[in-house]
């Protein structure tokens, strides 16, 4: 995909961020949610709605980036620990609600640098092996994409 071509598409989804975050807003009030994740959802709303985060808001663009790739990492993690039915039925929007959060993360996490990448995907998921007694944070759809990234810089070479 080109550079221009991922430009106009991520432009397209970061208009649809406040339905995602609707979408998050209502999936909080739904009793199959498991509470660990009405946490996670509460705080990536906060995250999207205070100006002052990793990217500032005010910044055009490049500041809703972030925020767009957090909550679509935390509606995957969600979909991982619940039915994926539940989601598509607060889903208010055109087409499938489960593809369309892939690709926000993966279009998204194109554009934020790798340590911000990182940062905000141990924030959403963690590892549930043990090493020592401690929980380990373990960067959700990270390697994926520097797999894709790497693979499409090799095809415009």
């Amino acid at each position: 995909m080109s550079a221009l071509l991922a430009r106009r598409r991520l432009k397209n989804l970061l208009l649809f961020i406040p339905n995602m975050l609707l979408l998050c807003a209502r999936l909080l009030t739904d009793s199959r949610v498991p509470a660990t994740e009405r946490a996670l959802l509460a705080g990536a709303i906060v995250y999207a709605i205070i100006p002052f985060d990793l990217i500032p808001d005010m910044i055009p663009f490049v500041g809703q980036v972030d925020d767009a790739y957090l909550i679509a990492l935390t509606l995957l993690r969600l979909m991982e620990r619940t039915d994926p039915a539940v989601v598509r039925e607060h889903w208010n929007g055109g087409g499938d609600v489960v593809e369309f959060i892939g690709a926000v993360a993966l279009l998204a996490g194109k554009f934020l640098p790798k340590r911000i990448r990182r940062v905000l995907s141990s924030r959403v998921t963690v590892s549930e092996t043990k090493r020592e007694g401690k929980l380990f944070p373990t960067p959700l759809l990270v390697a994926s994409m520097e797999a894709e990234i790497s693979a499409d810089a090799g095809q415009q070479s």
